[in-house]
């Protein structure tokens, strides 16, 4: 089950100043706040500056359905034509996230906090 688009990556290259920038955007402060990731918390949704981002092939934000069964989703999203161009992979206290493709190249993500 999809419970909602909630949760927006963006890579950056300047991790300081997309931090400052997006506290100015948002008026508030970051909830996590570390070298290789900063994110905030706004409204429900979550915005994630990610530096690495390029790094693993993002060009632009990806924004991230949360999913009650990830590596079933992501049978299922294969099955109907999706292509996995990150595999499911856990980034943290046991959330997991995947990023695919459709056939038109758009990229999205799916991602499972744990239970």
């Amino acid at each position: 089950m999809t419970t909602g688009q909630k949760t927006i990556i963006t890579p950056v290259g300047d991790l300081a100043a997309a931090k400052a920038l997006y506290a100015a955007l948002l008026g508030v402060q970051p909830t996590v706040d570390e070298a290789y990731y900063v994110g905030f918390d706004v409204a429900g949704q979550h915005l994630g500056l990610d530096p690495n981002g390029h790094g693993s092939g993002m060009t632009a934000p990806v924004g991230f359905w949360h999913v009650d069964d990830i590596r079933g989703t992501v049978e299922g999203l294969v099955a109907a034509g999706a292509e996995i161009v990150q595999d499911v992979t856990e980034v943290g206290a046991g959330r997991q996230i995947a990023k695919l493709k459709d056939a038109d190249g758009n990229v999205f993500g799916v991602l499972q906090d744990p239970s």
